[in-house]
């Protein structure tokens, strides 16, 4: 068993020439997926955990279906440590560990701040909720930088790799990781248009060194019980994490930013659910670039089918966004209908390496 295996499932899935064949051959090879991937184990350890939320356009939230005038819904992002076991041992993956203190650099957000003129300091303070940082959180869990094999994101939106990985005269603060990225999302950040260069941290690559980076062509299997699966739409090089745990198949992204968003028709968002009746729409996307938007509808159809059914209420899937959109008092009417929240499986197991230093 290989830390890296391709998966081609979804192989040609998009080749017809009709959108709704599109729809239908992805949700059907995800059904495959789906049973050969829980024919195997559980991961040994799942755990998100909260670090900061921020202001967004509730008009990209919710593209086309959010029906109040409030300018901006909050998002918690996450960060998701997950172990698996693989051929050469237990590996531990840190999904969308987000520097949030040195990424604020991204345009859209520097705007954002400026626009506070004088009262800049007071308008952060009630907008943005800093919960907690990367290593904060590691710290609590007992997991040493040095016990970090690989990271990813599901896009590289606002991201700042630098500290983590090294580069623009920074050491890197995880020695052994490496970054698991789509070639498209890599290539692409690299030589943005004005439409993208909003969303992403100037400067965020700057110097990584390339032996630190895993360049993706495919969909691929991460040991035992964690895939890569290629998702584009909300960026070029999307890809979800699908990570099997006790409660099934968790899917993380941020091409929804709720599970509104993969079952707008439960919602009670004004707007959402008569959006979903009036145009018979599975999803509603997130949509801040608009990078490849059918192919975002077709993606998160793909995500809801991999998952399957929410084990607390089956109407819905068992999705965990990256980023989930969160109630405050600021943005009134826009809590979701329903939250995921932190979760916990299982227990963290320390690293043979960390062990050895210790």
């Amino acid at each position: 068993m290989s830390i890296i295996r391709r998966i081609t499932h979804f192989d040609g899935t998009r080749a017809a020439r009709r959108p709704r064949d599109r729809v239908e051959n992805v949700r059907a090879a995800a059904q495959d997926f789906r049973r050969e991937m829980l024919a195997g184990k559980p991961v040994p350890y799942y755990r998100s955990m909260e670090l900061v939320r921020v202001p967004y356009p509730a008009r990209y939230g919710y593209l086309n279906g959010f029906g109040r005038l409030a300018p901006y819904i909050h998002l918690c992002n996450r960060l998701f440590v997950v172990q698996f076991r693989s051929a050469e041992g237990l590996k531990t993956l840190l999904v969308s560990p987000s520097d949030w203190e040195h990424q604020r650099a991204t345009p859209f957000f520097k705007r954002l701040t400026d626009s506070m003129g004088p009262f800049a300091g007071v308008g952060e303070a009630l907008v943005f909720k800093k919960t907690s940082t990367v290593l904060q959180r590691l710290a609590e869990i007992g997991l040493a930088p040095e016990d970090v094999d690989y990271i990813t994101y599901d896009h590289l939106h606002t991201q700042n790799l630098t500290r983590w990985l090294g580069g623009n005269g920074h050491k890197a603060i995880f020695p052994n990781a490496k970054l698991l990225v789509m070639r498209e999302e890599w290539e692409s950040a690299h030589a943005l248009i004005p439409w993208q260069n909003q969303w992403y941290c100037p400067g965020g690559l700057d110097g990584i060194p390339q032996d630190r980076v895993i360049l993706l062509d495919h969909d691929v299997m991460l040991g035992e019980g964690v895939a890569l699966i290629r998702t584009k739409g909300h960026t070029e090089g999307n890809h979800s994490i699908v990570v099997h745990t006790p409660e099934g198949l968790k899917v993380t992204s941020e091409n929804g930013v709720s599970l509104d968003a993969y079952a707008p028709q439960h919602s009670s968002i004004p707007g959402l659910a008569e959006y979903a009746r009036a145009t018979g729409a599975e999803v509603v996307l997130n949509g801040n670039t608009l990078e490849y938007g059918v192919d975002q509808y077709i993606s998160m159809v793909q995500e809801k089918a991999i998952a399957g059914p929410w084990p607390r209420d089956e109407r819905l899937p068992n999705i965990a966004p990256s980023s989930e959109s969160a109630g405050y008092w600021l943005f009134p009417r826009t809590a979701p209908t329903f939250t995921v929240g932190d979760l916990h499986f299982g227990r963290l197991q320390t690293p043979v390496r960390h062990q050895a230093a210790a």
